[in-house]
C-alpha cells in the first residue's frame, strides 16, 4: 500500500513549494495528493485516506481548523496526521489547533528541510 501526502493550501505557489519540498519521497513510493479549499481536502482524505496532511489554517470554504475537527473528531480519523500551516504563529492559535485534533503545528515561512524531515519521520521512511 502505497503511502500519501496531502497538500492543502489556497495558494498555488504554496501547494508548488511543499510540492518541491517532498517530491523525493515519490522516489520511495509516496503519494502526493493536493487540495486547494477544506471542503476540496476533506472529501479527499475520507477518499484517500492519507498518512500525512500538511493543512493551511486559513482557507476559503471550510478552514483548516474546521478540516482538523471534521476529521479527528466527527470522522474519528485519528491515525491521520495533521499539520497545520499558519502564518500566525501565536500561542493561542497554536493551542486552538491543537484542541482541535492537530498533531502538529508548523508557521509560515516554513523551513523545507524540517517539512522533509518531518515528513520522513511521520511516514517511517
Amino acid at each position: 500500500m502505497s503511502k500519501k501526502i496531502l497538500i492543502v493550501d489556497d495558494e498555488p505557489h504554496i501547494r508548488m513549494l511543499i510540492e518541491q519540498t517532498l517530491e523525493d519521497l515519490e522516489d520511495d513510493g509516496v503519494v502526493l495528493l493536493f487540495a486547494e479549499n477544506g471542503e476540496q481536502a476533506l472529501s479527499i482524505i475520507e477518499k484517500e485516506k492519507p498518512s500525512l496532511v500538511f493543512l493551511d489554517v486559513m482557507m476559503p470554504k471550510l478552514n483548516g481548523m474546521e478540516v482538523c475537527y471534521k476529521v479527528k473528531k466527527e470522522l474519528k480519523l485519528t491515525d491521520i496526521y495533521i499539520i497545520l500551516l499558519t502564518a500566525k504563529g501565536q500561542e493561542v492559535d497554536r493551542q486552538k489547533g491543537l484542541d482541535m485534533g492537530a498533531d502538529r503545528y508548523m508557521t509560515k515561512p516554513f523551513d523545507p528541510d524540517e517539512m522533509l524531515s518531518i515528513a520522513e519521520e511521520i511516514i517511517k521512511l
